[in-house]
C-alpha cells in the first residue's frame, strides 16, 4: 500500500497489515517501524496489549486466538516464518521456504504456510511440518482459508486458477475431502463460519456471494453484492452465531447478509395486504421464468449496509459481540479501526459509534517505508522447504534435525498433537526453555498491501 493509497490522517504511517485474531477478541496491526496488539472488549477504547518497534516492514502476523503463540514474516526476510511467544520476548523456532510466504492461518491444531504452488500443514503443537500439498494451481494472492474449529480443521483453497473451484481438504487427516464448483471465474475471498459447518466464498467479479455447507458442498444461500460493477471482496466474516455474513470491497459500500431460512421469516398468509399478494404473485412467477433469470431474482440482498467514507481503500471487517451488542468492525488502510452498530432485527443503515487510530507518531520511524510494495515471487513455487534455526531433537520433543519435511512426508500418527492446546498464561505451551537469541515479535491477519502486479 503506497502513501497515496492511504489518504488523510493515516498516509503518513498507515499500516502495512492489518487483522483479526480467530475469534476477534484482539487486533494486530504491522507497520514500518514494527507491530501492535489491541484488545477489542471496549467500543470507547481501544487498549494496546503489546507493541514492538524492532520488527520491521510485517506484512504478515497471526495471533493464536488470545494465547501468546505469534506468527510474523517480513518484507525484508519474505521467506520465513517466525514463530514467537510475544509474552516472554522468546522465539519458537523459525521456518524457511523456497518462495515467498502470502498466507499463514491458525487454529488450535494446525498451523498452515500458503505459498504461490505449495501449502504446509504443521503440527501447532510441536510446530512440525505435517504435509506438503504440491502443485497447486497458481495461487498468487496466497488465497486459503482454515476452520478455526480445530476438530474439523477444514482448510479451503483454489482447486483452478481460472474457474471458482475450491477444494475442501481435512488438515487433521491429512487428506482431500471434496471439491466445490462455486463461481465461474476466479475465486477472490473465502472464509469458514466459526463451526466449520459453513463456507462463504467470492469471485474477483466480486458480484455474487454464495455460502456452502462443509465439507460437503452443498449450496445454501447466495446473495447479490451488486449487478452494475465488478468489485474487489476484501474480507468476507461471519458473525459467531453464523446468522450474518459481511462483506467489503474495494467500494465505500460494506454489504451485510442475513442467513434466514423461508421458515424463519413471516409467512406471506400473515399480511394479507396488497404489497404481501404481489409479492406472492411475484415469486409464484419467477417458476415461469428461465433458471438464470429466476436465479437472480431470488437471491436475497443485503440485510444492512455500512457507507464509508473512503472508497478505493482496502478494509477487513468482522462480526463479533462487543459489551453484549452486536457490532461490526472495520480495519481500514486508513490507518483506523470504526466501530458500528448493527440492529439484528430490521438491519438498515448501521450507524458509526467510534473510530480509533492504530496508530500514532511514535511508529512514524521511517514514512518513506510506508511505500513498500509486497516481494514478487518466482513463477513457481519449490515443494520442499528448508527448516532455518529449527530446534533439534534435543531440545523439543517431536523434531527431528532436518524437521520432518524433506518431499512433503507425513508424520506418523504416533507423533501428533494429543489435543488442542491453549497458550493462556506464563506457564503454557510451547516451553520457553528453547533459547533461539532472536527479537522477539508480534501477532495477526489479512493484508492491507497491495496484490502483486498480474
Amino acid at each position: 500500500m503506497s502513501q497515496s493509497d492511504a489518504g488523510g490522517e493515516g498516509a503518513r504511517i498507515a499500516p502495512l497489515c492489518a487483522s483479526f485474531n480467530q475469534d476477534c477478541t484482539s487486533l494486530a496491526v504491522g507497520t514500518s517501524s514494527g507491530y501492535k496488539l489491541f484488545s477489542l472488549s471496549s467500543v470507547d477504547r481501544l487498549e494496546e496489549i503489546y507493541k514492538c518497534t524492532d520488527a520491521p516492514d510485517v506484512y504478515i502476523v497471526e495471533r493464536l486466538f488470545s494465547s501468546s503463540l505469534v506468527v510474523i514474516v517480513g518484507l525484508s526476510t519474505p521467506q520465513r516464518m517466525n514463530v514467537y511467544h510475544f509474552k516472554k520476548g522468546t522465539e519458537i523456532c523459525n521456518y524457511s521456504y523456497s518462495n515467498t510466504i502470502l498466507t499463514v492461518r491458525l487454529n488450535r491444531q494446525r498451523l498452515i504456510v500458503c505459498l504461490e504452488e505449495a501449502i504446509y500443514i504443521h503440527n501447532i503443537k510441536d510446530l512440525k511440518l505435517l504435509k506438503t500439498i504440491q502443485d497447486i494451481p497458481p495461487n498468487r494472492t496466497g488465497l486459503c482459508a482454515l476452520s478455526i474449529n480445530h476438530s474439523n480443521s477444514y482448510l479451503a483453497y483454489p482447486g483452478n486458477a481460472t474457474i471458482g473451484e475450491i477444494v475442501i481438504y481435512d488438515a487433521n487427516n491429512l487428506h482431500s475431502v471434496s471439491v466445490i464448483p462455486a463461481h465461474d471465474g476466479p475465486l477472490a475471498a473465502l472464509t469458514f463460519n466459526f463451526t466449520g459447518s459453513k463456507l462463504a466464498s467470492a469471485s474477483e467479479k466480486g458480484t455474487v456471494i454464495r455460502v456452502f455447507s462443509t465439507p460437503e458442498g452443498q449450496k445454501l444461500y447466495e446473495f447479490r453484492r451488486g449487478m452494475k460493477r465488478y468489485v474487489n471482496i476484501g474480507s468476507l466474516a461471519f458473525s459467531r452465531d453464523s446468522q450474518f455474513l459481511s462483506a467489503s470491497s474495494n467500494t465505500e459500500t460494506i454489504h451485510i447478509f442475513k442467513l434466514e431460512q423461508p421458515s424463519q421469516s413471516r409467512p406471506q398468509e400473515e399480511s394479507p395486504t396488497w404489497s404481501g399478494y404481489m409479492g406472492k404473485m411475484f415469486m409464484a412467477a419467477t417458476n415461469y421464468l428461465p433458471t438464470q433469470v429466476s436465479g437472480i431474482i431470488n437471491q436475497d440482498r443485503a440485510f444492512a449496509t455500512v457507507r464509508l467514507n473512503f472508497s478505493g481503500q482496502r478494509s477487513i471487517c468482522m462480526l463479533t459481540m462487543i459489551q453484549k451488542l452486536p457490532r461490526l468492525l472495520v480495519a481500514a488502510s486508513d490507518g483506523f479501526l470504526y466501530i458500528y452498530n448493527l440492529d439484528p432485527h430490521d438491519g438498515g443503515e448501521c450507524v458509526l459509534i467510534k473510530k480509533h487510530r492504530l496508530h500514532s507518531e511514535d511508529d512514524n520511524s521511517d514514512t518513506a517505508k510506508s511505500d513498500l510494495t509486497p516481494p514478487t515471487s518466482p513463477t513457481y513455487a519449490a515443494t520442499v522447504a528448508k527448516t532455518s534455526t529449527v530446534p533439534s531433537s534435543s531440545t523439543m520433543p517431536g523434531y527431528s534435525e532436518d524437521g520432518g519435511i524433506l518431499h512433503g512426508e507425513i508424520i506418523p500418527e504416533h507423533e501428533l498433537a494429543a489435543g488442542p492446546l491453549h497458550l493462556d498464561d506464563e506457564t503454557e505451551f510451547p516451553p520457553v526453555s528453547i533459547q533461539n537469541n532472536s527479537q522477539h515479535f508480534v501477532t495477526h491477519k489479512d493484508l492491507f498491501m497491495p496484490r502483486k502486479p498480474e
